[in-house]
């Protein structure tokens, strides 16, 4: 069979196309939400915890209308505003005096998962205000962390799906084009880490990426139904040196290239960053699929 498409993984051949251009003919009533629950459903398209690739497939279907490949129905509502274009978070504000103590001091730190409970809104707000690249939106699967010391927010961690492709990190674990698409799922990035700038702890920082790997190998399988066996993040060498986490045991892996995702000039389009990562377990290249 003929590969039509490829996205996001997935190939899409010429017989899975026809059969989606026949779900189409046969709910002309359905719209695009529906549409992309059908194919998923037919597909057996899931995320490792059984909840159906709505998203991702909506997205395939767009790509395959744009294509003429198929012909979508109207869309019910306007395509929401892209990110640079949204409302920032609103301000929620929170007790500023300064925190000055050793760690000793602060334990026991509450680590508190805040995505989808009445405390997203303060972990976003936090971010927006005080984060120096502001908040957005997490991609794919994430999790979100407020710490609390006293009663008091001090720290915001923010965890998500990691990037399709990072050469540094691929070339570190030894994985092919093929077994990455396969096991991305099972690496975190952690594209926001916070201390709010009227706390000075020594040592907080590298700690609570310590305390971290620990929290998010219990309660990603809960909320995902899958491990993680590593961590990535970004660190831009122009401001950071990246020390908490080099002192938490994480390893520099090597420096992107500048060229983003959605690179057409092949040329550098955005700073280079320096790739740190931290494996969750000494066997990480057996269940990441690398031996």
């Amino acid at each position: 069979m003929d590969a039509v498409v490829r996205y996001r993984g997935r190939v899409i051949t010429s017989p899975e196309i026809a059969q989606v251009r026949a779900l189409i003919a046969a709910h002309p009533e359905a719209h695009r939400r529906a549409l992309s629950r059908l194919v998923c459903e037919v597909w057996g398209w899931r995320q490792p915890n059984g909840v159906l690739r709505e998203m991702v497939c909506r997205g395939l279907l767009l790509q395959l209308h744009r294509a003429g490949h198929i012909t979508l129905p109207p869309p019910r509502t306007a395509a929401p505003a892209p990110e640079r274009t949204r409302r920032p978070p609103p301000r929620i504000d929170v007790d500023t005096t300064p925190l000055v103590a050793p760690l000793s001091a602060l334990r026991p730190l509450e680590f508190r998962q805040v995505r989808r409970t009445p405390e997203d809104a303060l972990c976003n707000s936090l971010l927006a205000q005080y984060h120096y690249l502001g908040y957005t939106r997490p991609i794919g699967e994430h999790l979100k962390y407020l710490v609390s010391a006293r009663g008091r927010p001090i720290a915001c961690v923010v965890w998500s799906s990691a990037p399709r492709h990072l050469g540094p990190r691929d070339r570190f674990i030894g994985w092919t084009p093929e077994v990455r698409r396969h096991n991305l799922h099972l690496i975190a990035y952690n594209p926001r880490y916070l201390i709010l700038p009227w706390v000075h702890v020594p040592h907080l920082a590298s700690h609570l990426l310590g305390r971290m790997a620990t929290v998010l190998r219990q309660d990603w399988p809960r909320f995902y139904g899958h491990p993680l066996y590593f961590l990535e993040t970004f660190v831009d060498p122009t401001r950071f040196r990246g020390t908490c986490y080099r002192a938490a045991n994480w390893i520099v892996l090597g420096r992107t290239t500048g060229r983003g995702k959605w690179d057409w000039t092949h040329r550098p389009n955005r700073p280079l960053k320096d790739v740190l990562g931290y494996p969750l377990t000494p066997q990480f290249r057996q269940w990441l699929g690398a031996g």
